[in-house]
């Protein structure tokens, strides 16, 4: 159902639509915490390693192909805000063109140079086959991702963030049968893992464009939507730049935050498959324990473009301001919960007799669930800066971000072992935290300025 989210109380529109979201996203992660639970489980350690050596590479994938189409998706938010309803099917149509392109290139690129890559991140040789195919099984289908990303952001820009939510969940428990299936009747090991992942990604795919064709008329493209015409070549151009200025820089603040972690990775790879193992088991359940932050920011950034393209900037502040507040709780009791019962779930995932690994995966988390606040900001402050389409303020933040990261994981492994490395995630937040905030008041500053003008000019 479509929600115009520029009318009614702004924290109440923002929670009611986060929600969906946030069920979504935990259900989301249960494509790789199945990789954990399965694999973990029937295939060992060494297995584990291998899914885990590669995780970041695949991070990095998947958040090049989402911050593409959330990027494109903030321009179909504003039409929609904006009461643009031919701009809305026209930003659709050419946001499919463009991260279609974009989806085949990359893939292509990855495919051929996958190799080179896992050797410069130090994965082991004895778990080197099973990450090699498990992350070019994963990139095979990429295109799969790119579409329901896609038409997911696009859904949730006209204010819908339910129906996702409801494919996520028929796409995760096809998963898990799936990766059951092939692992444990079909003999295919880990790549049997990746092989699932892709094909309930493409299960959500086609009932994403059944549901759309079915409940959204708004969405329903024509010949003119797709057609470039000579006599309107300078607004067609000016369209896609559009998208593109947003899109492009998501796509590589996505992509930054992707490297950050991948160089982590290949510090951490240098240290064993225990380490590795652990590594998996924290950060996978550390994603999960961040979900509420992160899908209060994705509510964020589809309230502030509706509102954004509607020019109520007011309700963009006092929105922003209110979702800041609650994310502010929400991080410290999501610390707590770590800090108590984190070990506990990483010992449900990989078994309670890996006393080695459930120790590193404690102390992991024992550290980074104190800047918890920190993160939980970052979110919603980068997220509104997006919906603005405000994207350079983000990506300034995501290179210092990959900067500050690299430099401490790989000094502070030298100086402490793998224990330093778990220091550098919580410095790289604060130095994000720091720009994005601070860019996020500049620019709201003088949007309010802009706007009283403008009322005080309209009046006269």
């Amino acid at each position: 159902m479509i929600k115009d989210l520029t009318k009614g109380a702004p924290l109440k529109l923002i929670l009611l639509f986060s929600i969906p979201l946030l069920i979504g996203n935990i259900f989301q992660q249960l494509y790789n915490l199945a990789d954990i639970v399965i694999v973990g489980r029937t295939l060992g350690i060494n297995a584990l390693a291998s899914v885990g050596a590669v995780a970041p590479l695949f991070f990095l994938i998947m958040f090049a192909v989402a911050g593409m189409t959330n990027g494109f998706a903030v321009i179909t938010g504003q039409k929609f805000g904006a009461g643009d309803d031919c701009g809305v099917r026209r930003s659709a149509a050419i946001s499919t063109i463009l991260s279609t392109i974009f989806t085949l290139i990359f893939s292509f690129v990855c495919i051929i140079l996958m190799k080179p890559i896992l050797y410069m991140m130090n994965v082991p040789a004895e778990i080197f086959h099973d990450a090699y195919w498990y992350i070019q099984i994963c990139v095979f289908g990429l295109i799969t991702a790119n579409f329901y990303n896609l038409l997911a952001s696009i859904v949730r820009a006209l204010g819908d963030s339910k129906t996702p939510l409801y494919f996520l969940i028929l796409a995760s428990v096809l998963n898990i049968f799936l990766a059951l299936l092939f692992i444990l009747k079909f003999n295919m090991g880990v790549p049997g893992s990746a092989v699932a992942i892709v094909l309930s990604q493409g299960f959500s795919v086609i009932l994403c464009l059944f549901y759309i064709k079915k409940r959204f008329p708004i969405l329903h493209l024509n010949k003119s939507d797709w057609a470039f015409k000579k006599e309107e070549r300078k607004q067609d151009y000016d369209f896609i730049m559009e998208h593109l200025k947003v899109g492009f820089p998501m796509a590589m603040q996505f992509s930054v935050l992707g490297i950050g972690i991948l160089i982590i990775q290949s510090v951490c790879n240098t240290f064993g498959a225990n380490v590795i193992a652990a590594m998996t088991a924290a950060l996978r359940i550390e994603q999960i324990a961040t979900m509420p932050m992160i899908s209060f920011g994705v509510a964020v950034s589809v309230f502030v473009a509706q509102n954004f393209g509607a020019k109520n900037i007011n309700r963009v502040r006092h929105g922003v301001i209110k979702t800041s507040m609650i994310n502010l709780i929400l991080s410290i009791a999501m610390a707590l919960i770590m800090r108590h019962w984190g070990s506990d779930i990483v010992g449900v995932f990989i078994g309670n007799e890996k006393t080695e690994v459930i120790k590193i995966a404690h102390d992991y988390l024992w550290i980074s669930t104190l800047f918890y606040f920190f993160l939980g900001q970052i979110f919603i402050f980068r997220n509104a800066l997006q919906g603005m389409g405000k994207p350079l303020i983000p990506l300034t933040s995501s290179f210092a971000e990959l900067i500050i990261r690299s430099f401490a994981a790989v000094y502070l492994a030298v100086k402490f072992g793998y224990f330093g490395i778990f220091y550098s995630g919580p410095i790289a937040w604060i130095t994000a935290s720091i720009v994005v905030s601070t860019g996020y008041f500049i620019n709201i500053r003088k949007l309010m300025f802009k706007s009283i003008k403008e009322k005080f000019e309209n009046n006269l």
